[in-house]
């Protein structure tokens, strides 16, 4: 069977116009080819589609059944080259988007709430994950970018693109009421040194891992490490618990967990830096649009 979109045109103007001659005038046509392609869609149906007399034509029950679907296909072909323009200029379509879990208090936020008012036709397809993983699934073409933690080992770097989005320092998440907290406005590793140490394990986020025992190390002192976790949430709970210190990123104190104090830190730190992955030879015009848009923020 092999039916047009100009067949089933024809078909609703004549179920509209009731008339031949009339809908052959709203179709600027002559009423001969009109009736050769109404029966040509009549044959391929394998029914009458019209009850014919000479004066006026009447919908067959089959006629009556075809009339709204006819309307409803019409329409949507009437929509197909917007639909295409919107998937290709990237106003349209998927984006699936990893992140790390620091990333939710800071950059992840503003940037998807931005997006999504300039693109609201746009699917995003969200997933929190850590960097090797993130670098696992953009290697393998499972996502299409992800917001991690740097820097990228040598096999991502000869297939992704990178751009950082976030540089911020680190300071200090310690119990409330903690003695040597209380009251100031910084902090130095000195004075917590004998609290046990909540970190990220090095196989997770290495250079997140290392930045933070290089605070203790330039500052004289080896951290006696207490508890390891991969999510931020997770390790700023331990704090809340009692159960030790932690060095996090400045956009994690908007986590406001009860029995937990952030200050600053009185030395200088490694900044805490978040940035964008996504693979080189990834053409989504969806991705296009979001990486236009992350580069007009910075």
């Amino acid at each position: 069977m092999n039916i047009e979109l100009r067949q089933l045109r024809y078909f609703v103007a004549v179920a509209e116009e009731n008339h031949f001659g009339r809908a052959a005038a709203r179709l600027h046509m002559t009423q001969p080819p009109l009736s050769q392609t109404i029966q040509a869609l009549e044959t391929a149906l394998g029914t009458p589609l019209f009850l014919r007399t000479r004066r006026s034509v009447a919908l067959t029950p089959a006629g009556a059944a075809l009339l709204p679907e006819a309307r409803r296909i019409l329409h949507q072909a009437e929509a197909l080259p917007a639909l295409a323009r919107r998937a290709a200029t990237g106003e349209s379509g998927l984006l699936s988007l990893s992140f790390v879990s620091t990333a939710d208090y800071s950059v992840l936020p503003p940037l998807l709430r931005e997006f999504r008012e300039r693109y609201p036709q746009v699917q995003i397809d969200l997933r929190e994950a850590t960097t090797d993983v993130q670098l696992d699934d953009l290697m393998q073409g499972r996502i299409d970018a992800g917001l991690l933690i740097p820097p990228l080992h040598d096999k991502a770097k000869a297939e992704l693109d990178y751009l950082t989005v976030l540089s911020e320092p680190l300071v200090l998440a310690a119990p409330r009421g903690l003695k040597a907290v209380r009251g100031k406005a910084a902090v130095s590793l000195e004075a917590v040194a004998d609290m046990p140490l909540i970190i990220f394990p090095r196989r997770i986020a290495p250079a997140f891992h290392d930045a933070i025992l290089g605070c203790f190390r330039d500052a004289g002192l080896t951290p006696r490490i207490g508890q390891e976790a991969i999510q931020m949430q997770t390790i700023v709970g331990l704090v809340s618990a009692g159960m030790g210190i932690a060095l996090v990123p400045q956009s994690v104190s908007n986590l406001k967990r009860p029995g937990v104090d952030y200050k600053p830190l009185s030395q200088r730190t490694a900044a805490f830096e978040t940035g964008l992955a996504w693979r080189r030879d990834n053409v989504s015009p969806v991705l296009r649009a979001f990486l236009e848009l992350l580069r007009k923020k910075r």
